[in-house]
């Protein structure tokens, strides 16, 4: 087959493109690239404007700019106290520096002699010309005419991809061949009333100056346009979920019931203004005559698992069953115990269900269930098991519900018949993700901690603090109190260079605490050995925890005081927040020390936000902007976010807008089956069709 002659469209196999071939189509394949339109869709990560290049010789002291050239020499410099890496690069007018202070050793392996090289920066004097930290891309041929005089779409390209000649130029070459063979113009799924409405490029075009602009509102709108289509369609799903609750019937709990007020008035403490709240909007989902579907987000420690016992006692009440999901056994005995603690003056039977339970206790635990004898039960995935069958459930509680995926959610689900279902997550998800992940769902906020709380000092460390750090252990340990050091891996990696939790808990039980009781959790260890150590860290058995991230949810010991976080910089803000939280669970005063081995200043930077606030929403807002939503809470494995170019940090106004078109057209066409919606309902199918069973799984 001739290719050069070959007419194609957006669902021609990529091996047809021109350029391409099996070997390179099937590299592409290995990176979702299957046919012309993901090849078009494969978005540009950032460009470089050569429109405005400026030689060395020309460059000002204090500007910003842009330059062009060649690598003549690098080197890694010493000090007396520290090293930096110097590049120097020339353009025939002139030399200019680049130098980089802090974490060098990851960029010495970035450049030979002779790389053409593209940098942007603040020019600085100091024997020469410099430039500190620039940005930088080693880039093409320096006179290609494609790559000249113009914005340069860059593209990210793995090693397997450059091993196959697809580098950023490459990729650029095969979406210049797309947009050159595709005989029709790319059909809008939007039409012009929409399109003229929102103020909207025509996709067509939009497609085309993404990876073609000519000046910066080229890109601003292309990338408007490709923003508000992806936010769109993800919020045309959460609109159908939505309707489906709308329009289906939920049982009616109109009376709080005997147990909910026996409960309220043995409370020995006062709900938080915040709580209470909660727990009125939770009361008229469950009077509306339609299903629940609620969110509650709240920082560990402001008190969700006493809203949602309250609210599993108005179902008992009335004689129905409560489901409550947690993701790991550690989370799921705890809210057992504190359930059970709550329910103590009461006849309500409620039991726990984990897979360490023999056989024979299962069995009956099963027949009791599905006689409606058990109250509540409160397990792991466990619960989702077929012999797993309810007389009458009512309320399923999910607790961190981002940790299951959606098949699992769903098939807790299908248990009962419309049942009411209550989320809740200590991660604090910003707002502008918490609309897309669960826009289908009404979301409350405990944003008030218990008055009796003693707020949590946190303090970024490094290597010199680390003795002093020690003796605040035993000074804690001495008085009963105990301690959690937290490391980012097992076994010591050389690649990483990282502080690894085997060789720790050596040094620390056989040395630095050689007269307390260490302990070691990680993920290797089997159940029983986890429940053992956990039972004896609460007990007094083991008053210095060395963990890996397993204890990030599910551990409450009242009198933890101190956690250590080792490598703190290679944790993300909100994970680093949720360590934070397994102390200061009571009364006494509680330090978290985040120790900082990377000493570049963005690290610094990040963990200076944890120091300066203990606001979840704040850190989790941060963290969005840093991360991505991708990395953020698991989205990627659970396939929710087909997302390729949004920001959920800086979409906001687009995310209100999308939303409001969403919500607006299934309101009016809730099937979608008007001529004028004829079009998003292909491209939704063709994108989210396998969501559609998924539909109402919070």
């Amino acid at each position: 087959m001739n290719v050069d002659n070959y007419s194609i469209d957006l669902e021609t196999d990529i091996k047809f493109l021109k350029g391409v071939g099996p070997r390179r189509a099937k590299i592409l394949n290995l990176n979702n690239i299957y046919n012309v339109e993901d090849i078009i869709r494969y978005y540009p990560r950032k460009y470089l404007d050569r429109t405005n290049i400026k030689k060395i010789s020309d460059l000002i002291i204090g500007e910003q700019a842009v330059i062009f050239g060649k690598v003549k020499s690098f080197s890694l410099k010493r000090t007396k106290k520290s090293k930096y890496f110097q590049l120097n690069i020339s353009d025939n007018s002139g030399i200019l520096s680049c130098i980089w202070f802090h974490g060098v050793s990851w960029i010495y392996e970035k450049f030979k002699v002779g790389d053409n090289i593209a940098l942007f920066g603040k020019i600085e004097f100091y024997k020469g010309l410099r430039i500190n930290h620039p940005e930088f891309d080693i880039i093409d041929d320096l006179e290609d005419p494609i790559n000249t005089g113009r914005i340069i779409p860059m593209y990210a390209s793995n090693q397997q991809l450059k091993n196959v000649g697809l580098d950023s130029r490459g990729i650029r070459k095969l979406i210049i061949n797309a947009f050159n063979s595709i005989d029709k113009e790319i059909l809008d799924f939007f039409n012009n009333d929409l399109i003229k409405q929102q103020g909207l490029m025509v996709l067509n075009k939009a497609l085309y100056l993404i990876h073609n602009p000519r000046n910066n509102d080229d890109i601003k709108n292309a990338l408007y346009r490709l923003k508000f289509d992806e936010h769109f369609f993800l919020q045309l799903l959460m609109a159908l979920n939505k309707k489906k609750i709308e329009i289906s019937k939920g049982e009616v709990f109109e009376y709080l019931g005997d147990y909910t007020k026996q409960m309220y008035k043995n409370l020995n403490f006062n709900l938080t203004n915040a709580q209470i709240k909660v727990l009125k909007q939770i009361r008229l989902d469950l009077c509306s005559g339609k299903p629940m579907n609620r969110l509650i987000q709240g920082d560990v420690g402001c008190g969700k698992t006493i809203v949602a016992a309250l609210v599993s006692a108005i179902i008992v009440s009335d004689k129905k069953q409560v489901a409550i999901m947690a993701p790991t056994e550690i989370l799921a005995e705890q809210h057992y115990n504190s359930f059970c603690n709550e329910f103590k003056n009461t006849s309500i039977n409620c039991k726990l269900l984990i897979s360490n339970i023999n056989k024979t206790d299962k069995n009956i635990l099963y027949e009791e269930l599905k006689l409606g004898n058990i109250d509540i039960i409160i397990g792991t995935h466990a619960l989702i098991q077929d012999s797993v069958q309810f007389k009458k459930l009512s309320l399923i509680i999910i607790d961190e519900q981002h940790r299951f995926g959606v098949e699992q959610r769903k098939k807790i689900i299908e248990k009962g018949t419309n049942p009411h279902i209550l989320a809740m997550t200590a991660t604090p998800i910003p707002r502008t993700l918490a609309f897309t992940i669960h826009g289908d769902m009404e979301i409350s906020w405990i944003d008030e901690l218990p008055k009796n709380r003693t707020p949590i000092q946190t303090i970024v460390a490094d290597n010199n603090d680390i003795k002093n750090i020690y003796e605040k252990m035993k000074s804690e340990m001495n008085k009963g109190h105990y301690c959690y050091v937290v490391y980012p891996i097992i076994e010591e990696s050389e690649k990483l260079n990282l502080k690894d939790a085997t060789t720790a808990f050596e040094n620390l039980d056989k040395n630095v605490f050689k007269d307390y009781k260490v302990g070691f959790m990680h993920g290797k260890l089997d159940k029983e050995e986890k429940n053992k150590l956990m039972k004896d860290f609460l007990n007094g058995k083991v008053q210095c925890l060395v963990s890996t991230t397993v204890i990030e949810v599910g551990i409450d010991n009242k009198n933890a005081t101190i956690m250590v976080i080792e490598n703190a910089e290679r944790f993300g803000l909100t994970q680093l927040h949720q360590l934070r939280g397994r102390v200061g669970r009571g009364k006494l005063q509680s330090y978290c020390y985040l120790i900082n081995r990377n000493k570049s200043e963005i690290a610094f930077k990040r963990l200076k936000i944890m120091e300066s606030t203990s606001d979840g929403f704040v850190i989790s807002d941060e963290d969005l902007k840093l991360r991505g939503p991708g990395d953020f809470f698991g989205t990627k494995q659970h396939g929710f976010i087909k997302s390729k170019i949004i920001n959920f940090s800086q979409d906001y106004e687009i995310i209100n807008r999308s939303r409001k078109k969403a919500f607006e057209i299934i309101d009016e066409d809730s099937k979608l089956s008007l001529s004028k919606n004829s079009l998003i309902k292909l491209e939704f199918l063709k994108n989210y069709k396998e969501m559609l069973e998924f539909i109402n799984i919070g």
